[in-house]
């Protein structure tokens, strides 16, 4: 069974599905399933997510501004457009140097 924050049969603009929250970081779920979820995170400029890991698979898509992560000691640059694969189960964390939107899908 599938969950959703997300109203059926709609376009929605996926900029307008979270707010910013001034110094921190803002985040929805828009679905969740046994197998994984998809969830919409917005950054404020030095906002960030600390270094951990995830036992599922994830996708990073940057929508707006530019993160700076790291993936198993790896430095990436991810500009507005980018997408970037986290593998399961290994150390990652993201800095967002200017606002950022991202969408996070995580797969089992």
């Amino acid at each position: 069974m599938t969950s959703s924050s997300l109203p059926a049969a709609q376009a929605l603009a996926l900029r307008d599905l979270v707010t910013p929250t001034a110094h921190g970081i803002a985040s929805r779920v828009l679905a969740k399933a046994p197998g994984g979820n998809v969830t919409l995170f917005s950054f404020d400029a030095g906002q960030g997510l600390t270094e951990h890991t995830s036992s599922y698979e994830a996708l990073v898509l940057v929508l707006e501004g530019h993160l700076d992560l790291t993936v198993d000691g790896a430095s990436i640059a991810a500009p507005a457009g980018a997408i970037v694969r986290l593998p399961a189960d290994v150390p990652h964390a993201l800095d967002a140097p200017v606002a950022t939107r991202m969408l996070l899908v995580m797969v089992k």
